[in-house]
């Protein structure tokens, strides 16, 4: 059988079920709905992720993290020798529109939103959790509202997708080997390879395992390496077309 993610369980789908709607619709493209997770949601997770927002690619896959910035955080958790005990999940549910990125960092206490997102949270860890990566300002912001909080290793560093690869490099370089420290391995996992150079390259990338993908997801789903090698400087399969980026995504499959 191929491997595939057959979905929430029937007590997390209601939970999820239950998100509020974002404090400024408009600030959010509200009308693509809610994303929710990836990885393991059965407490077997040892280090939970937590970013910002989903992207179009994750709207595609129904997943979070799937796209250039997730394929950043799983050639992350390789690096720790994760091939599957792990958690993705959002500050956010609905994707930010990035104008308003900074304005919205408020509206992550307003006590629907907190108590919703520290009710997913608490539920997806488990005592099996070594670590929490924060990644980016708005992760760090939820995890700081999340009072419940484990009590085990917590390391903040920038979004994959943040605009300083010198300071973002430094950070996660910095982070593995800490956390290296700490979270065991998958038994077909390696955490004793290179951590990261002076840039990003295509080894620090890891394609999205089918096993975090809903069954019937095409092969490249998940894997832009294809579009990372064309002169364009593209790095996603899937984007928002202007002006109706609210209404409309644009999805290549390769040749």
């Amino acid at each position: 059988m191929p491997e595939f993610d057959r979905g929430p369980t029937a007590q997390f789908a209601e939970l999820f079920a239950q998100v509020p709607d974002p404090p400024v619709e408009s600030a959010f493209w509200y009308d693509w709905g809610p994303i929710f997770y990836r990885g393991r949601l059965d407490g077997s997770a040892r280090v939970l992720i937590v970013a910002s927002d989903p992207g179009p690619t994750e709207r595609i896959a129904g997943r979070s993290l799937v796209g250039n910035a997730g394929q950043r955080v799983q050639g992350f958790l390789t690096k720790l020798g994760l091939t599957r005990s792990y958690v993705c999940l959002n500050a956010w549910a609905y994707a930010v529109h990035p104008s308003q990125a900074f304005a919205m960092k408020d509206g992550l206490a307003d006590p629907a939103q907190t108590q919703w997102r520290n009710a997913v949270f608490d539920r997806a860890t488990d005592p099996t959790l070594q670590a929490i990566v924060a990644m980016g300002f708005m992760a760090r912001e939820a995890v700081r509202l999340w009072t419940s909080r484990p009590q085990v290793t917590l390391v903040e560093v920038p979004h994959p997708s943040s605009h300083d690869p010198e300071a973002l490099l430094g950070a996660w370089r910095g982070a593995v080997t800490q956390l290296r420290e700490i979270v065991t391995p998958d038994d077909d996992g390696d955490n004793t390879g290179p951590t990261y150079g002076a840039d990003f390259s295509e080894a620090d990338y890891s394609p999205i395992p089918r096993r975090d993908l809903p069954f019937g997801a095409p092969a490249f789903l998940g894997d832009d390496a294809w579009v990372r090698a064309r002169p364009s400087g593209a790095q996603n399969s899937v984007s928002r077309p202007s002006p109706d980026d609210g209404h409309t995504l644009v999805w290549k499959a390769p040749d």
